[in-house]
């Protein structure tokens, strides 16, 4: 048998960890250069594929979408030709597979996300209604026949479509919902009443979430524009996310048939499915929100100059910068984790909480403080930034609230729910 003095092992790991140290040394020679707009170099963690789709998002964002932002913010008039061009580039519903859809990754389309609402987080909102909140459902609890009907065209955005959950009385708690649901001879009668929807003025089909009066359980249906009882009107004069439209819909014994009902749909849980999908994409879009208040505000403080040196000279100036691109990084990155764990079947509904709500207080929070870099120019819409600040107040809000996802992650750390009595 062969035997080694128990000097031998000791001996093997000195030499092997001298080799290591060594390596590391050299290679701390070579240290990357700091690319502030990348901070944290989240582009190698892309494939080629994710950057490819990135850049055509971006190029499409930044040529035919901020020319148009202004205008579509002073006049609060919706460019019908928008979703059309995001069709015609595979921008929607682009993580189904089949039915004329890109079927990429996750990633991909946060990355989609983020390119828009760095323009404007009302165009985010129709964008991600049509693929989160209306093709998702389709696709995920509809029959063939109904993915065949629409899919295909919201895809090519032919048509829009709205989802319909939030009620006049019924927010945060949809469980209270009013709408219901009663079956009859040849179909379904509806009623109810929905609010805050966007989309819903221009809508030709409409994703509707009711209480069924014969089991008490909630449902989804497909309802089309131009049925008896139903309208859309518009929300007028909103001080957010005024490019994109908002409306109400109303629903008085609208009469549906039996194929109107999205059949694999059980309970709001089939709804929170959505908006899960459409919480994450929102985890990066408001972070390109933030990425372009960051570019604007430091752009703006090198140029101009008090006290005879360029604003960006002062410390608290560059603090503010800092602060805000040090959230951009991080949450950029969350959410990058968040996607991979969704594309690989391993994401938590309490992950995308987590991420929705801390990049959406982050963008919100560190947009109104690079906000005051503007000082009196901060009330110019040419600037942008006020629009963003403005815009970032409601997707605080909406898709669930910062508070009430604290709510969710406080009962999945304590297990008790804090929602009601």
């Amino acid at each position: 048998m062969l035997r080694l003095s128990r000097a031998a092992p000791s001996r093997v790991l000195q030499t092997t960890l001298k080799t290591s140290v060594s390596s590391q040394r050299a290679a701390s020679t070579q240290l990357a250069k700091f690319q502030w707009e990348d901070p944290l170099n989240l582009e190698s963690l892309l494939t080629e594929e994710e950057i490819a789709i990135r850049d055509t998002a971006q190029n499409y964002c930044q040529e035919k979408l901020l020319p148009r932002v202004l205008e579509g913010w002073r006049t609060e008039e919706f460019n019908h030709s928008i979703i059309p061009e995001m069709g015609a580039l595979g921008l929607l519903g682009p993580t189904i597979s089949g039915y004329g859809c890109a079927g990429v990754s996750n990633v991909a389309y946060g990355l989609i996300a983020r390119e828009i609402e760095r323009v404007d987080s009302g165009y985010r909102s129709t964008a991600s209604v049509q693929s989160s909140l209306v093709m998702h459902p389709i696709d995920e609890f509809g029959t063939e026949a109904q993915k065949e009907k629409y899919l295909p065209r919201l895809a090519k955005g032919e048509i829009i479509g709205a989802f319909g959950l939030t009620e006049p009385n019924h927010g945060s708690d949809p469980a209270g919902m009013e709408t219901t649901a009663e079956e009859v001879d040849g179909g379904f009668i509806i009623n109810g009443s929905k609010t805050w929807i966007s989309n819903a003025p221009v809508a030709d089909i409409f994703v509707i979430w009711a209480n069924c009066k014969w089991d008490n359980k909630v449902r989804g249906f497909v309802l089309e524009k131009g049925l008896k009882g139903l309208s859309a009107p518009p929300i007028k004069n909103k001080i957010a996310l005024r490019a994109s439209l908002t409306g109400s819909i109303f629903m008085d014994s609208v009469k549906v048939s039996h194929d109107a009902l999205l059949p694999k749909t059980r309970g709001l849980g089939s709804a929170f499915s959505c908006l899960n999908s459409a919480r994450f994409g929102i985890s990066w879009g408001v972070m390109g929100a933030l990425e372009d208040c960051v570019h604007r505000t430091r752009a703006y403080a090198l140029e101009r100059h008090q006290f005879k040196r360029p604003l960006a000279s002062f410390q608290l100036v560059q603090k503010k910068l800092v602060d805000a691109q040090t959230e951009v990084a991080l949450g950029l990155l969350a959410s990058l984790q968040v996607g991979r764990l969704k594309d690989a079947g391993k994401v938590a509904p309490e992950m995308i909480s987590l991420v929705k709500r801390n990049n959406c207080g982050k963008a919100l929070q560190q947009a109104r403080i690079v906000l005051d870099i503007l000082g009196g120019n901060a009330a110019s819409d040419e600037y942008h930034v006020g629009r963003h600040v403005a815009n970032l107040q409601v997707t605080n809000t909406y898709e669930g609230t910062n508070d009430i996802h604290a709510l969710i992650l406080g009962k999945a750390i304590t297990g008790i729910q804090a929602f009601a009595n």
